[in-house]
């Protein structure tokens, strides 16, 4: 999987029982996951189409520091499917815990808002990336 942010986990992020609210990880996460869906499909114009299941598997809290990681999960006509995963990183042992995770799809548009194709030559690259992973 490749890093691809980082974020800090502030007071203005906490919700109730004083852990990281989960409406904020998932922005995190769609933010990433579409920085990573530009990337690879070389295009400004990548839009969420859906998320499945979230993974909240530990609390974050103030101050903890995230690294989120992506990697390509399938590629078709116009989308590309992400699989993505927040980790806390702790600076003392340099160890990562896996706290959330979840599989995103975007999808590329042209200036209406209508699917368009990714380029032909971007998806064959993103197939070849993708046999990597497997």
């Amino acid at each position: 999987m490749r890093l691809i942010s980082t974020k800090i986990c502030k007071t203005s992020d906490i919700g109730v029982n004083n852990n990281l609210f989960g409406g904020v990880m998932l922005a995190w996460l769609d933010e990433a996951g579409g920085i990573m869906a530009s990337e690879l499909c070389c295009s400004p114009n990548m839009i969420t189409l859906k998320m499945n299941e979230v993974l909240f598997k530990k609390p974050v809290k103030t101050n903890d520091h995230i690294r989120i990681y992506g990697k390509p999960m399938s590629v078709g006509n116009s989308s590309v499917s992400l699989y993505v995963e927040a980790r806390r990183f702790c600076f003392d042992t340099f160890d990562e815990e896996t706290v959330c995770s979840t599989k995103i799809v975007f999808v590329r548009v042209d200036q209406n808002g209508n699917s368009a194709p990714i380029n032909e030559t971007i998806r064959m690259d993103l197939l070849k990336t993708i046999e990597k992973y497997t």
